[in-house]
């Protein structure tokens, strides 16, 4: 790939840290900021360190001033698509994004194509717990239905083109 080391942290409402790993950044296109993961790439966990190794090859995208982010996932992985509900991603520099996940994740399965919205309940804690603003519920609900249309239509970029960035992973 050969791209610049981009560090990809995730943290919760509250600041503290959530999923945090490494990607290869790949570029740019009228959807956003692609970086690429290839198989055995570490994602680690809050302290807890290093949590697993990928066993597929894997994109993500960063759109610009939206309030998600996608994971897209070569076979194995029972998931081809797994969205993010979260706060816009900040770039502190190129090589480092942040973004607050908010809990709500859209997937779509790889074997018949079915969407699904998780982790419903966690967010209404959450909402509670870290006392979630008004507008960042509303945001983050509005997001999770827009996905789950988008990815149950194939609206681009959840029809094809992400494998276009996809196949520059090895």
């Amino acid at each position: 790939m050969g791209e610049a080391e981009v560090r990809v942290v995730v943290r919760k409402f509250d600041g503290s840290l959530h999923w945090h790993h490494s990607m290869v950044w790949l570029g740019e296109d009228a959807f956003g900021v692609w970086l690429g993961a290839p198989i055995g790439t570490i994602y680690s966990k809050g302290a807890k360190g290093e949590v697993y190794a990928t066993e597929e090859r894997r994109v993500m995208l960063f759109p610009r001033g939206a309030w998600w982010t996608a994971l897209f996932q070569a076979a194995p992985a029972r998931l081809d698509v797994y969205c993010d509900v979260t706060t816009p991603p900040a770039w502190l520099h190129k090589g480092e994004v942040t973004t607050i996940d908010l809990d709500l994740d859209v997937c779509r399965t790889r074997q018949d194509g079915s969407v699904f919205v998780d982790d419903e309940d966690e967010f209404a804690i959450h909402q509670r717990q870290y006392v979630y603003p008004r507008d960042v519920i509303t945001r983050a609900e509005r997001a999770a239905a827009w996905l789950s249309a988008a990815l149950r239509d194939g609206t681009e970029p959840f029809g094809s083109r992400y494998h276009t960035w996809l196949d520059r992973v090895s």
